[in-house]
């Protein structure tokens, strides 16, 4: 089943085109690297997805509402002194987060979060003393309290250390396989043995390219 479909879309700022005549689907279960240099557009094109930026032509057909979209940012909100606890953090990706409260089971499905992503430890920590990874996994578990359909992850590995990264990567692994989540996910990692995703949209120099990761390989071995 799709759930979400890009037809010819148009993206871009005033009158300079990022994204032009794209068209690919987003299937469930699927697990999408969106490669390419600075510039390509892979951020505005996730913005395009998110409704962040208004498409100039072409449509988007969502087969799931918006609201069972998580999404990581490459830059978040979150200051890394912010006074707040990893578990705070995390209930504030729910929906209520517009409450002054989170009901009882909005706690329980963070917990399950926790346990999930294998962070309980962390629950009742300051975000200011974790590290690197550490963060990445918080922010992981923030945008999940808004899905258990798609995630959308903009570079969650940027600036972490090799180990830090690959057990990042385990962790989004899993929730592809495991627990059958759709994945898209920004990467700059071009190296083939983290190019995690199943399938990958490359936006190089505008030549778009959407197959399969093994696909992709040998493509860029017979360049």
């Amino acid at each position: 089943m799709n759930l979400i479909s890009l037809n010819k879309i148009k993206l871009g700022y005033n009158n300079n085109i990022v994204i032009n005549n794209l068209s690919l689907n987003i299937e469930e279960q699927d697990f999408i690297c969106i490669v390419g240099p600075n510039g390509s557009g892979k951020t505005t094109l996730i913005h395009g997805i998110l409704g962040l930026l208004p498409l100039k032509s072409g449509n988007i057909k969502f087969n799931i509402e918006k609201t069972q979209i998580g999404y990581m940012p490459q830059e978040t909100a979150v200051d890394s002194n912010f006074p707040a606890s990893v578990f705070e953090i995390i209930l504030s990706g729910s929906l209520n987060n517009h409450q002054n409260f989170y009901s009882e089971k909005t706690k329980e499905h963070g917990e399950e979060i926790l346990k999930l992503l294998g962070i309980k430890n962390l629950k009742n920590l300051s975000f200011s003393e974790l590290s690197g990874g550490q963060r990445q996994k918080v922010l992981l578990a923030r945008a999940l309290m808004a899905t258990q359909k798609l995630l959308i992850l903009d570079e969650p590995s940027n600036n972490l250390d090799q180990k830090s990264k690959q057990d990042l990567y385990k962790v989004i692994r899993n929730l592809n396989k495991k627990q059958k989540i759709t994945i898209i996910m920004i990467t700059h990692d071009l190296d083939h043995g983290n190019l995690i995703g199943d399938k990958i949209l490359s936006l190089h120099d505008k030549d778009y390219f959407f197959g399969t990761t093994e696909e992709y390989i040998r493509k860029v071995h017979h360049e």
